[in-house]
Formats: structure tokens, C-alpha cells, sequence
């Protein structure tokens, strides 16, 4: 009993299993979590230590290079990349994807991570420390907004702002609120140095006593009764005013001084800020929500807006949540636009199908596809596949081919039919004869696509689900074709009688007029052997010639309504300059048409509001605008006049304006990184590069990542002047921070907030840097102030290094560039690349590519790794399908005629051939397999029924010809809505071109290989 008498013996449990799917299917798909990209993880950790007043020079060699060499003893790790700036280290740890498959791995890759920075603290310098590590770095906070608020202060603004992270943090699928440009407000506290050498009272005195001021410790305990009650004594005050009544001690113990008659107390920010937020102009703080994993941020966004509008009375007035990255509102409009492609696709395949099979036959298979689609929604809600870009990307992909087992059955079982068999007797013989080549020729379709599936690389995660929703597509695809499709042929199936007196299975209905012209025309290739190999060959290498000139090239740009605006001032810049100089720029972009509101960065980049968003690090020479449009399609033109427009008229900035892109990407496009040990060579390479980069017209924000030397004051200290104070080199060093930018003496408890104390001179008395030398320490040996200018003998200014930037612990410098818009990355590599590899190295030094071009070859390495393993699974499935050699042979030798539409299609839309178009191809191949396999089992077929070898081979290409077309066409007519999807664009011209061309000539290829390696040859007579 074969499976299609099963269903048919069994129609009452088949068609219960059909009502089943439909409703599991629906259910399903309100139940699939939804998302803008597939959800990956981002397997980095950031390990941050200061190093306080240490030069980048030291904080390399004495913390970078201790932690580093900790970390490189962890297996696990696939990179360690590090910035050493003044007084930080920040090292980012990259995970191997093999170690850390899940997060449950990851976490404890985290623990044992966290045990080794732990260890290498007792190796750091005194001073350094203590480090910590920062897991959440990938978090994605996919609501995203900055909060203003006209006439109040940035104090008043973040009360408000930590009353709603307070809130939003309990709504349910909330991971986590963050805030961004909340200032940090700190108790300024102004000693006045003269008053203070007057008394003869110590800095450190007045110090140790603010730090004391207000500490909470043990006052023991006694018995009362049974009980034991502890003692608390009243502490002194908890205000400012309290602070000020600190009694200090002149130096000779006879007067008693209070603070607030040497020094002045009040509240302030921390100068210089470490980030500023402006949204229109307005200051701002960023306030971002990220999902849990695996929750659904369309739900989550709802339940933020119900939330957001039951603590609307609790806003006051003037406040705003200005929306600058709601993810759940693109993701609904994404998931939205492609189940309106998903159901375009449908109603297409359906409709071709009608057209070409006739109504029954089409609606029957379309209603297969149907059931098809609803059990493929059901698995992907049981693995926790949700619905995304790939994952619906891949069930538009799968369309066109889930119908070709159903077509294949049904046509059989209409051949048959209008012969004037039974019906069930020609469904069971139809899936009888075709079940098992329709399984190889599945098993080979999902097996094309397990590249991706099984490729090792952050690619493979991230669009794995592409492979598994094919998987199990297209065995269901299979199942339901050699089950429900004959069910419903019973059914539904109705055609003409056979014309009486004919013998049942002996009628042939008359071959289309199509159907005659392609006999006719495959009947003179294969008379014409010699002269239809050399024009297919020749076709092949014209292919192969236009194939190179087709742009490469790694991800998509994105359809996003908003663009970016990265500004590089000079390192060392003054935030507030950058602020300035932003401002300009806010007014410029903010006055073009369709620019409906603008989100400026300062000082550091934003938060995670998207995978491929990656944040600037902190640098207070940088800013950053995001730009919000009421229309996508402006952008193109808008990035180009304000690239061009914005580098004029900022002359001392690079800037650079630019569209997101899709799947995983960030930072800048080409990277040319130089690696050695000594920073003055590297400097050198990375200006010869830099020279090169500037000479191609296409190539634009030139720079390379360590920036600009800055200037740096050096007092030489006389060792014998300062042994002589009582002093000694760290107290000069206090006494420096403190005048010029205030020293952190201790924390301020105030409610459940620590401020930090701040000590600095007053106004008057604060030092510039033509005044260095007038700074005052005072010397416990002298009991009196001594002016800097006693202690150093010159002060002169040099030029430093103010990142050093290393890889795996090797220094390593990239020159940077981007492509002016309009033109590809690939492009402009390709011309840079040849110029910059013939740059003389001195020994020991390399160049290396990062950027775009180190993303592609990753994603490409990770496929040319997997694809092997499908391509000899294909292979082998083949062979055990026909057990035998020649068989394979023929199919496999079409595979070569993809390049020919593919190459056509790719030049006449201008699509680069890029990593989606890379995975197109491959299916590509696995479906001209497909097709391949149908023909040659027919063939097979046929001779085995006693056919003549030449006129079987041409009868099993007629009679396969019609499933073979129709598959090919509702494939490509199902792809094309993805033409309108940048993601799958290039993905989509591959697939419909390379079909469409390789499917006309494969049905002319198959045979004529056939009948060659076979040596048929035609029958006379």
C-alpha cells in the first residue's frame, strides 16, 4: 500500500488533518513572534579599566597588555580587539561561534571570562583598576526615545525620565530601560587655596573630612529584656548646608575654622559631559527598552503604548517622548508588507496554475499550497522560528517550488484521466511511479539551500531560518502531493470521456501547439549534436566573460525613511565644540525638504536601536545626527547633495552621510589595516594609504581610526625640589586634576543616589594653562602652599598618540574610506586594492582587509565551508536515486547553464553579486537539479517500458516538459514581489533569471546529454 491509497482509504481522517492544518495554521501565525531581523546573538564583551592620569602609551603597556594576555588564554575566544586612551582601557572580547552556540554557552564563557579579568587585577599598576566587564554590550533596544522637555532642566527632564524607567521596567517582555545624556550631577565643592595656606590647613584634611561627612557604620548593640536593640547615633546632616558647618582645624590647633569659610558648596554637572542628546535642537536623554529574547516587539510596543498612556497624567507639562526608533511600528509594517507579498505570491502561482492546468487542476494544487503554508507556520512556531525578514523571505522563496511535487502528481493523474483510466486506479500509479524521484528531487531542493543552514559563521546565524522554513516546506510539500493531492484529484478531477470504442489507458489527448514546436525543435538539436554542444558552450563562456563584470558586493542597504550623518572633528576637540559645530549642521539638514525631525549624538554614538546599528565608542571629538524622513525614496538624493554640501562648508570636519544597511553590517566600508610594533611606522603607512585612497574621486571621509596626534602639556619635575617640599610626584599630579579639571575626593549620599564630590578652586583662583606654573601644593615639610614653578624646571609642550588601537595584541592602524553615494563598496576596493597591496612593508609589518570586504569573505568562508557537505549529499542522493553513474552525470553537467540568466539578470538590474545573491545562486542550482532529475527518470522510464532509446528520451522530455515550465514559472512569478525587497533583491534576479534561462535550456540540454553519453541514436524508418 502505497501512501496515496492510504489517504484515499482513509478520506475521512484526510480531510479532518486538512481542517486541522488550516486551523493550526492560524493559530500559529497569531501566536509567531515578530521581529525586523532574525534575532542572533552578539557574542562581545567589553572590559573596561581606568587608569587615571596614565598616558595611552602606559595604559597599553602596564592594563591593555596585562588583560589581553589573560584573555588570549581563553579557548573560546575568536578576537580580541582593544583601545588604550588617557586613563582607560577598553578591550572587546569576540566569541567563536562553536563555543557559545547558545546563550546558555555564552553565559558561562561570560563567567569564566569574568574569573580571568578577575585574576589579572593583582597584576595592574597601583591606580589601575578595578575592571569591569560589560556583557549586554549587543543589547537592542528596539524602542528608543529622546526625551525633552521646553523650560526645564536636564536635572528635571531625568527625574522624570528614571520615574518612567522605574515604570516601563515592570511591563511584561520588558529586558531592560537604559538611558542615554542623563547629566551626572555631582557637589562642586570650591576651596580656596590661599585661604586654606593662610590657616595652614591641609588639602587633605579638608578632603578626609568631606569623606567622612555623612558615613552610616556599626554602633553596636545591648540586651533590653529579650530583645537586643541596636544603636544608631544621629548623623551630623544630609544637606549641603550641614556639609558647610565641617569644622576643620587651623595648623596650629588654636582656631577652628568651618568649611564654608574656606570654601564655597554647590550642586552642578560634571564638566566636561561625557555625552550630550539633542532631538530638534532641544536637549534631550535617551531612553531605550530592549525585548526579552525570543518576545514579540510588535506586542511589546503595544503594551509600552498602553503603558505610556496611563502614566500620561503623571507627564508634566511641556515634557515629550519624541519617538526616534519605535521598532514595533516597522516591524508591523515590514511583517504586514510581506504577507501582502506572501499572499501576491499565492494568488500568482494560483492563477498561472488556472491558467495552464485549467480551473480544477489549479485551484486543487493551490489549495495543496494552502495546506502546505499552514503546516509550515505550525513548525516554525514549534522550533520558535518567528516571523522576519528571512523567515518570510523564505516562504516567498519556497512558493514557487512547493507546487512542483503537486503539479507533477496532478498532471500525471490528468494524463491519465483523459486516457480513460480510473481515477483512483491512476492516482495510486501516478504516486506509485513518482513518489520516490519526487522525494530525491525534495531532498535535493532543501539540501541546495543547507549552505546557509549549516554554515559556522554569524551569517549562518543570522539567516539560518532560511534553510529550516525550507525544510520543512518543502517535505510537507512532498508529503501532501503523494497524500492529499490525490485525494482531491479523486475528488475534484473531472475531464472528458475518452471517445468510445477506445481501450481504457489507450487515448492521448492531442499535445498543445507549444508542446509540437519543442518536439520539433529538440528533435533537430538532437540530430544536430556536434553544433548544439559548441552553441551552448559558447552561450556558457559569454556568460563567463559578462559574469565579471557584474559588481560584487556583501549586504543590501536598507529601505529605512532615515539616513545618518557621522562628524569627525579633530581629536582632542572639546565636546562643546562638537556641540557647536553640530548645531550648524543640525540647522543645514534640519532646513531640507522631507526632513521631519533630527536626533543628534555627542560625544559618543546612541544606543543599540538595530542589529546592524553599530554605536560609535565614546570620543568627545565625535557626533553623530540621525536624520528622520517622511519618505524613503528622498534619501538618495539627500545623502548626495549633504555629502557634498556638509564637506564644504565644514572644511576642519570629516564627515560622512550615509544609509543603514540590512542583515549584520556597521562601521565603516573599506579598511585597510596595517599591523606592527612600532606606532611611528604605522602612522606612515597609514598616510601613504590615506594619499592613495584620496586620489580616487569615489572615496570619501578618509581617515584612519587613530586619529590626530594631540598636544600634551609636560612639566619637567625637578625630583630634588619635590624630595625637599615633602612631596612627591602623585600629590603633583592630585594637585594638577584638581585645578584644571577637579578631583573626585568622595560620594554624597542623597536619597538612593551617590554624588560625586568634586574639589576645584574657586573662579578666581582657577588656573589656565598660561598659569601652570602658579599652581600651589602645599608641603607638610614647609607647613606652607609651594607654587608649581618650584617644583618643575621647564614645561613644554609634545604630541601624542591619543588611541592606540591593537589586534590579538598586535598595534594595528586602519586607513578607512566610503564610498561616495551612488557608488558600490566592491567597486571601489577593487581600484584601491591593487594600489595599496603593492605599498612596500618594512619586515614585520602586514596589511590585512577589514571592513565590508572582511565581513563578505567571513559570511562567504562560512558558506564555502557548508556548501560542500550539501553539494555531496546532493551528489550521493543522486546517485542512490538512479544507482548508477551516467544518470547523475547528465544532471549535474546542466547545472553550469544558472550563470547564463543569472549573469543577465544581475547586469540589467545593476544588483551586485552579494551574499543574498551568493545563497539565490545555490538554490538556483538545486532546482535546475530538480528539474533535471524529473526529466531523466521519465527517460529512464520509458525505455524500461520498451520504448526505443532516441524516441523515449524525447517522449520523456514532451511529457515532462509541461510540470517542468510550470514549476519553473510560479517559482520565478512567486519570487518576483521580492523584487521590490532591497534585502532579497538580488537574490530574487538571480533566482528568475537563472530559472527562467536554465529551465528552456535544460529542456533541451537533459536530452541531448542523455542521448550522448548514452550513444542513442535515432531509429530509422
Amino acid at each position: 500500500m502505497n501512501l496515496a491509497q492510504y489517504s484515499l482509504l482513509k478520506a475521512p481522517i484526510a480531510w479532518l488533518l486538512c481542517l486541522l492544518l488550516l486551523l493550526g495554521g492560524f493559530i500559529s501565525y497569531q501566536g509567531l513572534g515578530r521581529f525586523e531581523d532574525p534575532e542572533f546573538v552578539i557574542r562581545q564583551a567589553v572590559v573596561t579599566t581606568p587608569y587615571a592620569g596614565a598616558l595611552p602609551s602606559q595604559v597599553a603597556d602596564e592594563v591593555t597588555d596585562v588583560l589581553e594576555t589573560a584573555l588570549q588564554q581563553m579557548q573560546e575566544v575568536k578576537e580580541i580587539t582593544s583601545i588604550s586612551r588617557q586613563g582607560s582601557s577598553q578591550v572587546k572580547v569576540e566569541i567563536a561561534l562553536p563555543f557559545a552556540g547558545s546563550q546558555a554557552e555564552l553565559e558561562q564563557v561570560w563567567d569564566k571570562l569574568r574569573r580571568k579579568v578577575a585574576d589579572a587585577q593583582r597584576r595592574l599598576p597601583p591606580g589601575a583598576g578595578p575592571s569591569v566587564v560589560n556583557d549586554d554590550f549587543g543589547d537592542v533596544y528596539a524602542l528608543f526615545f529622546a526625551v525633552t522637555g521646553e523650560g526645564y532642566s536636564l536635572s528635571q527632564i531625568r527625574d522624570y525620565v528614571e520615574d518612567l524607567e522605574q515604570a516601563l521596567q515592570q511591563v511584561p517582555g520588558v529586558a531592560r530601560v537604559a538611558t542615554l545624556g542623563a547629566p551626572e550631577e555631582v557637589i562642586f565643592v570650591e576651596i580656596s587655596d590661599s585661604k586654606a595656606a593662610q590657616l595652614g590647613i591641609p588639602l587633605e584634611q579638608i578632603h578626609q573630612a568631606l569623606r567622612q561627612f555623612g558615613l552610616t557604620s556599626a554602633a553596636g548593640d545591648l540586651r533590653a529584656g529579650s530583645q537586643r536593640l541596636q544603636i544608631q547615633p544621629s548623623s551630623r546632616g544630609d544637606s549641603l548646608a550641614a556639609m558647610e558647618q565641617i569644622l576643620l582645624a587651623s595648623a596650629d590647633g588654636r582656631q577652628l575654622v568651618r568649611l564654608k569659610d574656606l570654601a564655597s558648596l554647590s550642586r552642578g554637572y560634571r564638566e566636561p559631559p561625557r555625552v550630550l542628546l539633542r532631538y530638534d535642537g532641544q536637549p534631550a536623554i535617551g531612553l531605550g527598552i530592549s525585548n526579552v529574547k525570543g518576545g514579540n516587539v510588535v506586542s511589546l510596543g503595544d503594551r509600552v503604548r498602553e503603558r505610556l498612556a496611563q502614566l500620561e497624567e503623571q507627564r508634566p507639562i511641556g515634557m515629550e517622548l519624541n519617538i526616534t526608533s519605535y521598532q514595533s511600528d516597522s516591524v508591523r509594517a515590514a511583517v504586514e508588507g510581506f504577507v501582502d507579498n506572501l499572499i501576491a505570491a499565492l494568488l500568482i502561482v494560483v492563477l498561472v496554475l488556472v491558467i495552464f492546468m485549467g480551473w480544477r487542476s489549479g485551484l486543487i494544487v493551490g489549495a495543496v499550497l494552502l495546506l502546505t503554508v499552514a503546516a509550515t507556520l505550525i513548525a516554525m512556531y514549534l522550533d520558535d522560528i518567528a516571523m522576519q525578514r528571512i523567515s518570510l523571505g523564505a516562504l516567498i522563496i519556497a512558493l514557487g517550488m512547493l507546487v512542483d511535487n503537486a503539479i507533477v502528481i496532478t498532471d500525471g493523474i490528468l494524463v491519465r484521466l483523459q486516457r480513460g483510466e480510473a481515477a483512483i486506479k491512476a492516482a495510486v500509479e501516478v504516486v506509485s511511479a513518482s513518489q520516490w524521484p519526487l522525494l530525491g528531487g525534495t531532498l535535493v531542493g532543501i539540501l541546495a539551500f543547507s549552505a546557509i543552514g549549516l554554515s559556522p559563521t554569524d551569517m549562518g546565524e543570522y539567516a539560518g531560518s532560511l534553510f529550516w522554513v525550507i525544510l520543512y516546506s518543502m517535505l510537507f510539500s512532498w508529503l501532501f502531493a503523494v497524500t492529499l493531492t490525490p485525494l482531491f484529484c479523486v475528488r475534484f478531477l473531472r475531464v472528458k470521456s475518452a471517445a468510445p470504442g477506445t481501450a481504457p489507458g489507450t487515448a492521448a489527448a492531442p499535445l498543445p501547439v507549444w508542446m509540437r514546436q519543442y518536439a520539433e525543435l529538440l528533435r533537430w538539436m538532437l540530430r544536430r549534436r556536434l553544433l548544439s554542444g559548441l552553441a551552448l558552450l559558447t552561450l556558457l563562456l559569454a556568460a563567463l566573460f559578462g559574469f565579471g563584470y557584474v559588481p560584487p558586493g556583501f549586504m543590501p542597504e536598507s529601505a529605512r525613511p532615515q539616513f545618518v550623518v557621522d562628524v569627525y572633528l579633530p581629536q582632542g576637540s572639546d565636546i562643546q565644540a562638537t556641540a557647536d559645530v553640530l548645531a550648524q549642521i543640525e540647522t543645514q539638514v534640519a532646513a531640507k525638504p522631507g526632513v521631519s525631525h533630527i536626533t543628534s549624538f555627542i560625544g559618543q554614538g546612541g544606543l543599540r536601536f538595530m542589529l546592524s546599528y553599530t554605536p560609535e565608542d565614546p570620543n568627545s571629538s565625535y557626533g553623530q545626527l540621525l536624520v528622520d524622513v517622511t519618505d524613503a525614496r528622498q534619501i538618495d538624493a539627500l545623502v548626495a547633495q549633504l555629502q557634498e554640501e556638509l564637506g564644504l562648508q565644514q572644511p576642519d570636519a570629516q564627515i560622512k552621510v550615509w544609509k543603514f544597511m540590512l542583515g549584520r553590517g556597521g562601521g565603516k566600508k573599506i579598511e585597510a589595516a596595517f599591523q606592527g610594533p612600532d606606532p611611528q611606522v604605522l602612522r606612515k603607512l597609514g598616510d601613504q594609504a590615506k594619499a592613495i585612497m584620496a586620489e580616487d574621486p569615489a572615496a570619501l571621509a578618509i581617515q584612519d581610526d587613530w586619529r590626530q596626534r594631540v598636544p600634551l602639556l609636560r612639566p619637567q619635575i625637578d625630583a630634588q625640589a619635590v624630595e625637599r617640599a615633602g612631596l612627591d610626584s602623585q600629590m603633583i599630579r592630585d594637585a594638577l586634576q584638581r585645578s584644571f579639571g577637579g578631583s573626585q575626593i568622595g560620594l554624597y549620599a542623597e536619597g538612593d543616589r551617590l554624588l560625586p564630590i568634586i574639589s576645584r578652586p574657586p573662579p578666581a583662583e582657577s588656573s589656565r594653562a598660561d598659569d601652570l606654573a602658579n599652581v600651589l601644593l602645599f608641603s607638610p615639610r614647609a607647613e606652607r602652599a609651594v607654587p608649581l614653578s618650584q617644583l618643575v624646571s621647564e614645561v613644554s609642550l609634545v604630541w601624542e598618540d591619543a588611541l592606540i588601537r591593537r589586534i590579538d595584541g598586535v598595534p594595528t592602524l586602519k586607513a578607512q574610506a566610503d564610498p561616495a553615494p551612488g557608488e558600490l563598496a566592491g567597486n571601489l576596493l577593487q581600484r584601491l586594492r591593487p594600489q595599496l597591496e603593492a605599498m612596500p612593508l618594512p619586515p614585520g609589518y602586514e596589511l590585512h582587509w577589514h571592513g565590508e570586504y572582511k565581513a563578505s569573505q567571513e559570511a562567504n568562508q562560512g558558506l564555502a565551508l557548508s556548501a560542500p557537505y550539501g553539494f555531496g549529499a546532493m551528489l550521493l542522493a543522486v546517485v542512490i536515486m538512479f544507482n548508477a553513474y551516467r544518470q547523475p552525470l547528465v544532471i549535474w553537467l546542466t547545472a553550469p547553464l544558472a550563470l547564463l540568466g543569472v549573469t543577465l539578470g544581475l547586469l540589467l538590474f545593476q544588483a551586485p553579486f552579494e551574499f543574498m545573491a551568493i545563497l539565490g545562486f545555490l538554490s538556483l542550482i538545486g532546482m535546475l537539479v530538480k528539474n533535471a532529475i524529473v526529466l531523466v527518470d521519465q527517460a529512464d522510464v520509458e525505455i524500461r517500458d520498451g520504448k526505443p532509446g532516441f524516441q523515449a528520451v524525447l517522449d520523456a522530455a514532451v511529457s515532462r516538459a509541461r510540470p517542468v515550465f510550470l514549476g519553473a514559472l510560479t517559482t520565478i512569478l512567486g519570487v518576483a514581489p521580492l523584487l521590490a525587497d532591497p534585502f532579497f533583491k538580488s537574490m530574487a534576479v538571480t533566482i528568475m533569471f537563472g530559472l527562467a534561462f536554465a529551465t528552456l535550456l535544460t529542456l533541451l540540454v537533459v536530452p541531448l546529454l542523455y542521448v550522448v553519453l548514452f550513444g542513442l541514436q535515432e531509429e530509422q524508418g
